[in-house]
């Protein structure tokens, strides 16, 4: 978008694209500044992030993160990961599951007939055993990371 010079306007929502007779309304003039951009040319219209982000929309959840434990993964505290149920579950997947009826995100690790949990918080797995209580929720596909 290019410089706009507004005169006389208390609130001025102007679209570079349309001319400057079709405005109405408080504003008196709206004149474009520089020159446009050669990429208006490839424009096609806005980005659908349903699209750009989500495989299957009837599987796919937006979660909102607490903690610091998958920092490793890129994951931080108040960040919206996106998970999909339909998603197989996979060596070093981020999973979100419930062990022993705690809602946790984790990296699932494989090692023979092991089942591991990986996470910030310890340097070694937490391997699963046959008295514990898992469900895999989903897998992480996407983390949506706030800029601070």
């Amino acid at each position: 978008m290019g410089c706009f010079e507004v005169g006389e306007a208390a609130v001025v929502d102007a679209d570079p694209f349309v001319p400057e007779t079709a405005s109405q309304g408080p504003v008196q003039a709206v004149s474009a500044m520089g020159f446009p951009s050669p990429a208006r040319d490839y424009f096609d219209g806005g980005f659908d992030l349903n699209r750009l982000l989500v495989k299957d929309r009837v599987s796919t959840f937006i979660m909102r993160v607490g903690g610091d434990s998958m920092q490793s993964a890129g994951i931080y505290d108040g960040d919206e990961i996106i998970v999909d149920r339909s998603v197989p579950v996979r060596h070093n997947s981020v999973v979100i599951l419930t062990l022993n009826g705690q809602l946790l995100v984790r990296r699932w690790q494989i090692d023979g007939q092991r089942v591991g949990l990986l996470c910030d918080e310890s340097p070694l797995p937490v391997v699963l055993t046959e008295g514990d209580e898992v469900s895999v929720f989903g897998v992480v596909t996407r983390c949506i990371h706030h800029v601070r």
